[in-house]
């Protein structure tokens, strides 16, 4: 009797439950908000200023370039449906998306774009790509949906340098209030910003691209990456941006996450600051360089996830590393130099780092100052918050640095700025070279896939030489994710932008 009665339970719940599910399979999915987390907060809101990676990842999802990078690295379109050039290469003509509109609705028109690249090459914005964009003679806009650039010279990279937030199409009527109010034409928009706390951002209904996957991001600011990880793991949150390989290769052990694992561009360096002594001395720079193991502040401070390499971080220009200048430790050199240079005894210097960008940072610190003694160069670790070395960093206000700074699928947007004449970012390199500068603009005028190779080799050889940096290894670069999350496609270029074809199950 007593089984009877369980059984016929049994067969009640089971009704119940068949009920329910066809209840829910009748309802309309709704899509669910995106918890995400990240140890480092964005330090500002400008498109054009910004360079901390934690400020471009944010601004990713609210703003739109006229071109962006798929994940393969190819040019595909944004603002812009397609683009020609003509007149010989001096005319680059886009034709904007009609649909496409600001989160407050207004349409995107070649006004604002204008608007847009005539901020970023006055010199008084600061904007962080500026110098990519001096080929511009003038901006021609014939109607709504139609730009067209008039360059000086032909400029085989404007493409790729046009896709990125440094180059975001703003509204112009909103220019003046870009650095406290975000309005753009991305796939999300920001509703609100607690520094170090949290973003709130909804699915922007007015995005050309569709309906984004989530009705929105709720971003938290952890301390740190453990916390993240433990939040992770008690399904607290749904995604999290991960830069700490330590922290990183623990996810795949978690039943329930996925780790999303991809090589990046970007490089972690050693800026040296040839503006002051002893480093205005090649043979310095030069000992520092063959000083160094990298492969063993790969392995120690990386735990080996990411691999050594030279300027060139993009698979379709970058040498071999063993291929330049004293890429294999060879101390004895180093120390023969020392002993040429103006420093034969050595020296003492202040090497600068941030705390959060990337984690890494003072580990590789501290691996370089146990190797630069065994020349003579004692190097004392000043550790400082993000906001601070970013400032200290754009100042040139340091001996050396310990960097991680963004790469690009093309060499002269990524060097430009650092090494020749006019680079907006001369002043953090403090280098100027008249051979650099030269091959630059030679590879920047060239369009023969192999002749730009074969002059941006050249390029990084002589870098590697004159040790103004000294290079040391590309990182993975990590998401982390509950799976239940699907359709994340992560980039080489670290963009979150993947984010808007992202649904929860």
């Amino acid at each position: 009797m007593m089984h009877w009665t369980n059984t016929k339970r049994l067969l009640a719940g089971l009704a119940v439950a068949t009920a329910l599910s066809s209840i829910a399979l009748a309802l309309p999915a709704q899509a669910a908000s995106l918890r995400m987390a990240w140890s480092q907060d964005a330090t500002g809101l400008d498109p054009h200023k910004q360079t901390a990676f934690s400020s471009l990842r944010l601004l990713e999802l609210i703003y739109e370039p006229l071109v962006r990078l798929d994940a393969d690295l190819n040019v595909v379109p944004a603002v812009a449906d397609s683009w020609e050039f003509t007149d010989g290469g001096l005319t680059l003509t886009f034709k904007l998306n009609p649909n496409a509109k600001f989160s407050d609705g207004a349409q995107v028109k070649s006004a604002d774009v204008k608007a847009s690249f005539e901020r970023l090459l006055n010199e008084e914005t600061a904007a962080a790509a500026r110098s990519n964009f001096l080929s511009i003679a003038s901006i021609d806009t014939p109607d709504d949906t139609t730009v067209a650039f008039k360059l000086s010279q032909p400029d085989a990279p404007i493409l790729v340098a046009m896709a990125t937030i440094n180059a975001a199409v703003v509204p112009a009527a909103g220019i003046g209030t870009i650095e406290t109010t975000a309005v753009g034409s991305g796939p999300f928009k920001l509703d609100s910003w607690s520094p170090n706390e949290k973003e709130v951002l909804s699915a922007n209904a007015n995005w050309a691209g569709g309906k984004v996957g989530v009705d929105g991001i709720t971003i938290s600011v952890l301390p740190d990456e453990t916390a993240i990880l433990a939040s992770l793991r008690a399904g607290q949150t749904d995604f999290a941006l991960l830069n700490d390989p330590l922290v990183a290769t623990l996810v795949p052990n978690e039943p329930n996450l996925q780790l999303n694992a991809i090589p990046g561009l970007a490089y972690n360096v050693l800026q040296l600051n040839p503006a002051r002594k002893p480093m205005d001395d090649l043979k310095v720079r030069q000992a520092i360089s063959c000083a160094v193991n990298r492969q063993e502040v790969l392995d120690t401070a990386l735990v080996g996830e990411g691999k050594v390499t030279g300027p060139l971080t993009m698979p379709a220009y970058a040498s071999d590393p063993n291929s330049l200048f004293c890429y294999t430790q060879d101390i004895e050199k180093a120390k023969q130099l020392m002993a040429e240079s103006s420093s034969p005894d050595g020296f003492t210097a202040k090497v600068i780092a941030a705390t959060g960008e990337p984690p890494v940072a003072s580990s590789e610190a501290q691996v370089l100052q146990s190797q630069l003694a065994a020349i003579g160069v004692k190097l004392e670790i000043e550790l400082m918050e993000l906001n601070v070395y970013v400032d200290r960093w754009l100042a040139g206000d340091f001996d050396m640095a310990v960097a991680q700074n963004g790469g690009r699928p093309d060499p002269y947007p990524m060097y430009n700025r650092y090494f020749t004449k006019d680079g907006n970012l001369q002043k953090v390199s403090n280098f100027v070279d008249d051979e650099l500068d030269s091959l630059l603009q030679q590879g920047r005028i060239e369009t023969d896939v192999a002749k730009r190779k074969e002059i941006f080799q050249k390029f990084e050889a002589r870098l590697a030489e004159l040790s103004p940096w000294i290079w040391l290894s590309t990182s993975n670069t990590y998401t982390a994710q509950l799976k239940t999350v699907k359709g994340f496609v992560p980039s080489p270029t670290g963009t979150l932008f993947g984010l808007s074809a992202v649904t929860i199950e």
